[in-house]
């Protein structure tokens, strides 16, 4: 979603590049027309000019973005569809929330040693390099080494 946003929200008015010449009372600068391809110069006085980018700059608390996702003008899914899956999705959760929906039984797999059949249990997690990721105090019964398996 970022990489999809990002160009339209850190689009500056004019880029630095399109700007040809600048003096102190005039400012020259590239741009194409609408339904062109031939790229045109323009010279405008220097208020003009800034006030033409000022246009560009959004009042304190408007929003650059605001329609996306399915409220963009090309979604195809209706506020009625939104609404249905919203109270679909509440729904369920409130029903299987609620104690009404059946509950699946609670069966833990414990790990058994494979030589003498005890109980194991996790103390430890770490990733590939070696990183810790979990770890939990030794009960007190622990032998003095570890099985890494």
């Amino acid at each position: 979603m970022l990489k999809y946003l990002a160009p339209y929200v850190f689009r500056v008015a004019i880029s630095d590049n399109r700007i040809l010449g600048c003096t102190e009372s005039t400012v020259t600068y590239k741009y194409t027309p609408s339904g062109s391809t031939q790229v045109l110069t323009k010279t405008v006085a220097g208020w003009k000019f800034v006030r033409g980018f000022l246009q560009h700059v959004l009042p304190k608390g408007f929003r650059k973005v605001r329609h996306y996702g399915w409220m963009a003008s090309n979604s195809r899914t209706t506020l009625d569809r939104v609404k249905w899956l919203v109270w679909l999705f509440r729904g369920w959760t409130y029903w299987l929330g609620s104690g009404v929906a059946p509950q699946p039984e609670r069966h833990q797999n414990r790990i058994r040693c494979k030589d003498c059949g005890g109980q194991l249990s996790v103390i430890m997690m770490i990733d590939g390099s070696g990183r810790i990721l979990m770890q939990r105090p030794l009960p007190d019964h622990v032998t003095n080494y570890l099985d890494s398996g």
